[in-house]
């Protein structure tokens, strides 16, 4: 009798024991356990959904929510209610009332907007670089009454190097002392031309004494003989080197650009390497949001904003 109750016992501490254990192995596995950075999605991801298919900008917050982001980053130029206005102040007004519904609707952090089509803030033609700074300061305004950390600028502009460096400069002082008080952030993505050579464009940044002042590094945007810098294909005839770049952008960083193009048959992306961004941005002690900004054509958009951010998700529980 004493064996049976013996064994009876044994058998059911070890199926507590198995069924916490795999309870556990379960919890550990999961990929969002160890996930250092909170998502959002660009609106970017879906520009040709908003410009072909007819699909309302508006929409933007619903399939962010739908597809379990954590917060938005706009994209000013997808809005042609804005950019085709006569009253430009109105219709920004328009587009924040409608942004702050939707995002408080789908329980949404509005991150950042990104501008773009506002003017050449490192021109050396000072009437053109000053409107464009003019241009900007609305969606700055706009930013603040979003509860955005920032906006996202660009700074393409001249090809000679220190005249680049000191209108941009110029442009980023004016901006940032604007939105300082409201609480934004002005940050400059690598996008193409002198911007996507970090080291020079850091050499902007440290040179604007203003905390304010950051960058956005987008993992692809690399390309220095490129329109908008991206490393698609592996074409680009004069890259810098995205780890180096992004290694270099981060300690001054207000947000992170997961871009992406094509994937391979485990889910990796095929230009980039996930794993060692990842782990540069961890060693750097980055926790804010990474932004999915899928630029494939393999994948639709949806289900390429899908594979990003699993992959985000992926390599973030293994590093």
């Amino acid at each position: 009798m004493k064996p049976n109750i013996f064994t009876k016992a044994t058998l059911l501490i070890l199926l507590i024991f198995n069924f916490l254990s795999c309870k556990n192995e379960n919890k550990t596995s999961s990929p969002n356990q160890k996930v250092f950075f909170k998502t959002s999605l660009a609106q970017w991801s879906i520009h040709n959904s908003i410009r072909e298919d007819g699909v309302s900008p508006y929409e933007f917050a619903k399939i962010a929510h739908d597809l379990g982001f954590e917060g938005l980053e706009y994209v000013n130029d997808l809005y042609s209610d804005v950019t085709e206005s006569e009253d430009k102040s109105f219709a920004i007004k328009e587009f924040v009332s409608k942004n702050n519904d939707l995002a408080a609707k789908y329980n949404l952090k509005n991150v950042l907007i990104m501008i773009d089509g506002e003017g050449d803030l490192a021109s050396s033609n000072s009437e053109e670089r000053m409107q464009a700074v003019e241009n900007h300061k609305l969606w700055i305004d706009a930013a603040s009454k979003m509860n955005c950390s920032a906006i996202r600028i660009n700074l393409k502009g001249e090809k000679e190097i220190e005249s680049w460096i000191k209108y941009s400069i110029e442009s980023l002082n004016a901006l940032g002392e604007y939105a300082k008080p409201l609480n934004i952030n002005v940050i400059v993505e690598n996008h193409g031309g002198l911007s996507s050579n970090a080291s020079l464009l850091m050499k902007v940044i440290n040179q604007v004494n203003l905390e304010n002042c950051g960058t956005l590094p987008d993992f692809g945007n690399f390309c220095m003989s490129e329109g908008y810098g991206s490393l698609k294909d592996n074409n680009c005839e004069d890259p810098y080197d995205p780890y180096l770049g992004v290694s270099e952008m981060l300690p001054r960083a207000f947000g992170l650009s997961a871009k992406s193009y094509e994937f391979d048959s485990n889910g990796d992306e095929t230009t980039l390497n996930y794993y060692k961004l990842l782990s540069i941005a961890k060693d750097a002690g980055y926790s804010g949001y990474i932004g999915v900004e899928y630029e494939g054509e393999k994948l639709s958009e949806i289900d390429g904003i899908i594979a990003t951010k699993k992959l985000l998700e992926k390599v973030a529980s293994k590093i």
